[in-house]
């Protein structure tokens, strides 16, 4: 009796619990419903500060939408174009992009494609009429066939691809629209008249918004892109080096940090992602007319190579980076012998970077002392500080390595128990040579022989782990590795410089100026120029019409 009054209170308490735990769940359903306001605001409001162009970009959109909906809304204009005013208003939800370069492209491609289409099936419906009806829609038909097929082959050709991908697109579906309905529709002419002037005015009202009302170029953000990438690999360096000979309470303090962002990754991320994000700006850099003061064609493609030279620059510090995350480490005490030498370095080599920066975001030519005497003395500094400890790098020939090591083997050999809490205290001082590597593997073939699989597979990792950290030089090898690495970044810094060079020719940046230091200290670089489109600035290549 007592056991099933027991049972029924837990199945009341149970019953109990459910409605309350229904409530939890809808109150914090609630808390999220009401945060979402909060969120979406916070989320347009941070939009719009990173780039306040957005914001008068989406006006100008609105505006042109406004302007273009005259034709349908208004009688005298609705008479004179019908309900082919709606093309319009297609024209430029379509064309009508951020910057003025890619609707220049896609406003004139969709321009072209649409008088020739129109153009062309004219001839065919011509040509067709004077056939008779029944060889009209074969007529028709093969000529449907023969202009899809070769306009779809053109679309392969990769300049075509580049830049005219659109306006074949455009081309075809126009072409197919009046062709087609020829057949079936008597006023066809007539027609394509209303729709070619409807898109005519679309397209005009498009590139009055892009290239006279707050203008964005395309061009301009590639030169503003391009210069703030020097300041983000610059970063990346100067970082890695000060993570790299950090100590031990900075390096907690970071782990302990609440910042998930890297600041070394963040620095680079951008230059290596960066190939088709220039290209597109190239692109459009090119459809844009000579808007600058002294009115010189842009070099678009000279910055497109700069590009390149700096993404390898760029994977020279993804490799620099590497060695901080890799499993054998340089003890910090070893560490702090070079250390002073490497920040020096990498100090002169953040100040090259952040000079070339400026001097294209200024569009002047690079200070003459760029490679001065104090980045050829930190690299001799680097030098001699390596040479002055010749053991860390070449290690030592003594016989005691040999009688390590074999104590090392026999710890091995032991058993998987006790040889878990003796290798971790002995790794570190083991040391060989060669007759001592060869006596350890004889040793090794011995265990594999007389121990079973899973001992073997288990054992395997750590007798690895043996060899590596028991060459001579192990200790000094990950910093070898690092130094190395700084002076490529050295080597391919210069690769960098004569590309700079080459675009200040090209693009006549004006004669490096001493004053111009003292008044770049007070200029503050607004941090749009600097900022790179996002995806949604970048020109869909839809092609709906």
């Amino acid at each position: 009796m007592g056991v099933e009054m027991e049972v029924n209170n837990g199945e009341n308490n149970t019953t109990n619990w459910v409605p309350i735990m229904k409530k939890l769940h809808i109150l914090n359903v609630l808390e999220k419903v009401k945060k979402i306001p909060k969120l979406i605001c916070k989320t347009i409001w941070r939009i719009g500060k990173e780039d306040p162009r957005r914001v008068i970009h989406s006006i100008k959109v609105g505006l042109s939408l406004t302007l273009v909906s005259l034709l349908y809304l208004m009688e005298p204009l609705f008479k004179g174009f019908g309900t082919n005013a709606i093309w319009a208003v297609m024209t430029v939800v379509v064309v009508l992009e951020f910057t003025a370069g890619a609707t220049l492209c896609k406003g004139l491609n969709r321009g072209l494609g649409t008088l020739l289409a129109g153009s062309l099936a004219f001839l065919i419906e011509y040509v067709a009429t004077k056939t008779g009806h029944i060889f009209r829609a074969i007529f028709i038909g093969a000529a449907l066939f023969f202009i899809g097929a070769t306009a779809t082959y053109m679309r392969f050709i990769p300049y075509i691809k580049k830049n005219y991908d659109y306006g074949v697109v455009i081309f075809l579906l126009t072409f197919n629209l009046i062709t087609v309905s020829s057949y079936r529709v008597d006023n066809v002419l007539k027609i394509a008249h209303e729709r070619f002037y409807t898109i005519a005015i679309g397209c005009g009202i498009c590139l009055l918004m892009s290239l006279l009302i707050f203008p964005n170029w395309s061009g301009e953000d590639l030169h503003n892109f391009t210069a703030a990438k020097f300041e983000g690999l610059a970063k990346s360096i100067e970082a890695c080096v000060n993570e790299y000979f950090s100590d031990e309470e900075q390096q907690k303090s970071k782990e302990n940090s609440s910042d998930l962002e890297d600041p070394i990754y963040n620095g680079y991320k951008t230059v290596l992602d960066s190939k088709s994000f220039d290209e597109t700006l190239a692109l459009y850099a090119s459809w844009e007319p000579r808007h600058s003061r002294h009115c010189y064609k842009f070099p678009w493609q000279q910055y497109v190579k700069l590009g390149n030279v700096l993404r390898h620059f760029g994977y020279t510090i993804v490799a620099l980076h590497g060695c901080l995350q890799t499993e054998i480490q340089t003890p910090r005490s070893v560490r702090a012998m070079f250390k002073d030498p490497c920040i020096r370095l990498a100090m002169e080599v953040t100040k090259a970077l952040k000079e070339l920066g400026d001097s294209i975001r200024y569009r002047r030519h690079c200070s003459p002392e760029i490679l001065s005497d104090h980045l050829h003395e930190a690299l001799q500094d680097l030098n001699n500080a390596i040479k002055s400890q010749p053991k860390l790098f070449i290690g030592s020939k003594n016989n005691n390595n040999t009688n390590k090591l074999t104590l090392a083997t026999t710890v091995v050999s032991k058993g998987q128990s006790g040889a878990l809490n003796s290798r971790r205290v002995s790794l570190s001082s083991v040391k060989t040579d060669t007759s001592a590597l060869l006596e350890w593997k004889s040793k090794l073939r011995g265990i594999t022989t007389h121990e079973n699989t899973k001992e073997n597979k288990s054992l395997r990792p750590t007798l690895s782990k043996i060899a590596i950290t028991s060459l001579e030089f192990s200790e000094a090898l990950p910093f070898a590795a690092f130094a190395s690495l700084l002076v490529e970044i050295v080597a391919r810094l210069d690769l960098v410089i004569e590309e700079v060079e080459e675009l200040g020719r090209i693009a006549h940046f004006k004669e490096y100026n001493y004053q111009d230091d003292d008044d770049h200290v007070v200029v503050k670089i607004d941090e749009k120029h600097s900022r790179p489109l996002q995806n949604d600035q970048l020109p869909s290549h839809d092609a709906g019409d």
